[in-house]
């Protein structure tokens, strides 16, 4: 395992960093402003994509991009450190088409979409003309199992007809969102992992509802994080992705890369606030030293820095697992980065509000809004607990295979 960058992954980056710093850090201010005022999508973002687009950083995201399809085709290994320099700015990966769950929904599309699908969806979602959203939650059961899923997708004729309630969507509320892909159950006599289905229903076919933006930690997305209904929602049978008892399938294949993502942008935010705590902590004075002279805040400085260097080494380690083995070969270290890196930034974030007072609760900082999504990513692709039970499965299954074999190394006397 080599995590060094290669030249080629050296120059995106310093190319990345620097679109960053001249067209999205300016446009900071100006962001939370419109949004604040209730603008969106942003009067700026079609104009900084048009020219992420034609700098050649776009789609970055996706292995397996076709010649005539735009974007720059990367490795997992490659991509983590341009993700993790997107992180820094809750916004900056739309502006790269980069953007959380566009990304999976892509993959998806990719991977099991039809021609006409592709045609119809995939194409606008890769030169970033449309946003999508991925609508598997509901709030009536545990989704962390999707076997759960109670949403009907019922064969009718030509059509499949959609009854269900789905909550915490993402990109439902943004006005862009043309496409939703819908999990659900086909046929729930069939075995547990096959009774469910994926399907692609247009944001505007008749039955599909919004209800409400719901706040997350208090504070509301633009893009929102919704609540939907689908009351006899009609769709083509065509509008089947992959196939009828894939669904439980086509999610594990999607969840696995989109949580990788999410953990490479939180790197980059939880570097962030370790770089913005440790600026504070010497212009700051208390009790006549400056804050990093103080004991506790300099241990935080020092925890940060290696709990950050730490989560990152193993997030390019899951990266290159799943580009040389798959997602499924991969499933123990993406379901450790899933409950390692989220607690490793909310941490980082909540030292550095501390070190800024008063000031790290406010919005003259970005530490609470990013502390805010790092206690949501706790949930988001599955809870902490269900990752942990699910790496603790892995380990006794392995220890089995080899059960008495550590007994040798036991000081325990002999009996007679």
């Amino acid at each position: 395992m080599n995590f060094a960058y290669s030249p080629k992954v050296e120059d995106l980056l310093r190319r990345v960093r620097g679109f960053i710093d001249d067209h999205i850090v300016p446009r900071q201010r100006q962001w939370l402003e419109e949004v604040h005022a209730g603008h969106y999508p942003v009067s700026f973002m079609e104009e900084l994509k048009a020219i992420a687009k034609a700098e050649g950083l776009w789609n970055l995201f996706l292995p397996q991009l076709a010649d005539d399809e735009p974007g720059t085709r990367l490795t997992n290994l490659e991509y983590a450190p341009l993700a993790e320099a997107m992180g820094r700015i809750s916004w900056a990966s739309e502006v790269f088409n980069c953007n959380a769950p566009d990304t999976g929904n892509m993959e998806l599309l990719h991977m099991f979409a039809t021609p006409a699908q592709r045609e119809a969806w995939l194409k606008p979602l890769l030169e970033g003309e449309i946003r999508s959203a991925f609508a598997m939650t509901e709030p009536d059961v545990p989704s962390s199992d999707a076997t759960n899923i109670t949403t009907s997708i019922r064969r009718d004729g030509d059509d499949y007809v959609i009854n269900g309630r789905k909550w915490f969507i993402t990109n439902a509320a943004h006005p862009n969102c043309k496409l939703f892909i819908v999990m659900g159950k086909t046929d729930p006599d069939a075995e547990s992992h096959r009774q469910q289905s994926m399907i692609l229903v247009p944001a505007e076919t008749p039955g599909v509802t919004i209800v409400r933006n719901i706040p997350v930690m208090n504070h509301i997305s633009p893009e929102g994080h919704c609540e939907v209904t689908f009351k006899n929602v009609r769709v083509p049978a065509s509008n089947l992705l992959g196939e009828e008892g894939g669904g439980f399938a086509l999610a594990q294949a999607r969840l696995g890369p989109g949580r990788i993502h999410h953990c490479m942008r939180s790197i980059g935010a939880a570097e962030l606030a370790l770089e913005l705590m440790t600026e504070r902590a010497q212009e700051r004075k208390t009790f006549g030293k400056y804050l990093h002279q103080h004991g506790t805040v300099g241990e935080w400085i020092a925890k940060s820095r290696i709990e950050i260097e730490q989560a990152r080494l193993l997030v390019l380690k899951t990266a290159w697992l799943l580009d040389e083995v798959g997602a499924k070969a991969a499933r123990k270290e993406i379901s450790m980065i899933k409950a390692l890196v989220p607690q490793v930034y909310s941490t980082v974030c909540d030292r550095a509000m501390q070190v800024f007072g008063a000031m790290g609760l406010s919005p003259d900082t970005p530490l609470a809004d990013h502390w805010t999504w790092a206690r949501a990513l706790r949930y988001a692709d599955g809870p902490d607990e269900v990752h942990l039970q699910a790496i603790a499965r892995m380990e006794i299954s392995h220890s089995k295979a080899r059960l008495g074999s550590t007994a040798v190394y036991l000081n325990i006397p002999q009996r007679d």
